[in-house]
């Protein structure tokens, strides 16, 4: 066995030790009938890349860490590789979360940049993740987070992840859902690959291909999403994300959300587009104060995205005040969070903890 591999078997071991741990804190069990994980007044918790304020990004290991803390929903976000297999990793790009500049020097596009889709899979299991790093500065994003030195991780694919997950379900009698998200499918399409039917095909082989299974299906570009909804014929819950820009502000209106609720189950705003109960929205224009209310009227979920303990606006103390804050002030049905364990923490508590 590699040190390599050594390293990563002994993280990983680590990991579902403390997810055995979780399971018998719980009083699940293998020998208990499946239960769907407890969500107190419907709130959930999704493990936003896992749980990546401890781990490495899109790692089984992160994945693993996000499921013993209790997330409703484990994040991955999909691309996919020149050989055309669903791999979990944030960008389009390697060089942000990977050691490719090392491996294979030669292989960056006019600019500068590392694509996932010029690299094979067998090439891309050779390379190392490491916590993510500024491209330009080669610094850590987050610097309070896991070191980025000489991390021992690699890319799942993203059956990978779901095997995991559905492992660990059988394991602990939990029902943790997936939450994937397809990156830039017209950059793909662009590029050779239609990435809608190659995932949908996966999620049905592991179940996942109905309505009322423990999956949400994520995008931001409306074209595409509505053509996994009515060409690709997809029955599981889909999500609509939003970013900034006319097309999102637009979908924010009551006419947009009409328009939403068309071909998907809910939306995902980033949560500054939402008005909070403080009204403190001076540095962002809200285009709609009453998003969440309004999109609850047309039978659509609201998971903003992303909480952060190091990354906070100024109005809040804590990431617990401020997931507190859009849970039950605001009314938000789940959250993205870095830090799946105080977002269970949070909802655990309920309302009226001080």
């Amino acid at each position: 066995m590699t040190v390599k591999r050594f390293y990563r078997y002994v993280i990983l071991s680590l990991v579902l030790l403390l997810v055995a741990f979780s399971a018998v804190g719980c009083g699940n069990t293998a020998e208990k009938e499946k239960q769907p994980q407890a969500e107190v007044g419907e709130k959930i918790v999704i493990g936003h890349r896992g749980a990546c304020g401890y781990l490495p990004e899109h790692t089984l290991e992160s994945y693993a860490l996000a499921y013993a803390m209790g997330a409703d929903y484990i994040e991955p976000d999909v691309v996919m590789t020149k050989d055309g297999v669903p791999v979990v990793m944030h960008d389009i790009h390697l060089d942000a979360n990977t050691n490719v500049a090392e491996v294979f020097p030669d292989r960056k596009r006019s600019d500068g940049r590392y694509y996932v889709i010029d690299f094979t899979l067998d090439e891309i299991k050779s390379l190392r993740v490491n916590e993510r790093v500024n491209v330009d500065t080669k610094e850590a994003v987050y610097p309070g987070r896991f070191p980025v030195g000489d991390s021992k991780f690699e890319v799942p694919t993203l059956e990978e992840m779901i095997q995991l997950v559905q492992g660990l379900n059988k394991s602990t009698g939990r029902d943790v859902g997936i939450y994937p998200e397809l990156k830039e499918p017209k950059f793909h399409l662009e590029n050779g690959i239609d990435m809608g039917p190659i995932v949908l095909d996966l999620l049905a082989k592991y179940g996942y291909d109905g309505p009322e299974d423990k999956i949400y299906l994520q995008c931001f570009d409306p074209d595409y999403l509505k053509r996994v909804r009515n060409e690709m014929g997809a029955k599981i819950k889909l999500v609509q994300l939003i970013d900034e820009g006319d097309i999102y502000e637009k979908m924010m209106t009551p006419e947009g959300l009409d328009e939403v609720a068309k071909y998907a189950d809910g939306i995902g705003p980033w949560y500054m587009q939402i008005r909070d109960a403080k009204g403190k929205t001076d540095e962002y224009p809200v285009i709609n104060p009453n998003l969440v209310a309004d999109a609850h009227q047309r039978g659509l979920v609201v998971h903003p995205y992303t909480f952060r303990k190091d990354q906070l606006p100024e109005y809040v103390d804590s990431v617990e005040e401020l997931m507190k804050l859009f849970y039950y002030d605001i009314g938000v049905d789940g959250v993205f969070t870095d830090f799946p364990d105080l977002g269970v923490k949070v909802v655990q508590e309920g309302p009226d903890k001080k």
